[in-house]
């Protein structure tokens, strides 16, 4: 959960809800071949016997701000740093229109490569 306090109150969104707005943005953009699990996430996942529900996003808070980390895997021969500002982009943008919370910092981890024929 994400606790974020305004002078109007306390507000709190939950980590699968951001988990499924962050997944959604960065995998809508060009050259994601999807999300992975963060090395904490794999070894929940692997106690767990089922995949975590927010496979591939960490988001918390810092100084007022919010921190997204992603992991993700990228389509073999593209420019990795094109993707990346892309995900950075329209993730932040879609975080705070959909929020009204600053983010902070967007990190994005490329733990793999994958070919177009897997």
């Amino acid at each position: 959960m994400i606790s974020v306090e305004n002078q109007y109150g306390t507000i709190e969104i939950s980590q699968e809800y951001f988990a499924k707005l962050v997944g959604k943005a960065a995998s809508e953009c060009f050259g994601v071949a999807g999300m992975v699990n963060s090395p904490a996430q794999g070894i929940r996942a692997a106690v767990s016997g089922r995949d975590a529900i927010d496979k591939g996003v960490r988001v918390r808070t810092s100084g007022g701000g919010l921190v997204i980390d992603l992991h993700i895997v990228v389509v073999y021969g593209m420019n990795i740093s094109v993707i990346v500002k892309s995900i950075v982009n329209k993730v932040r943008y879609t975080v705070e229109q959909s929020t009204n919370l600053d983010v902070a910092k967007v990190n994005v981890f490329v733990d793999s490569m994958k070919t177009e024929n897997e």
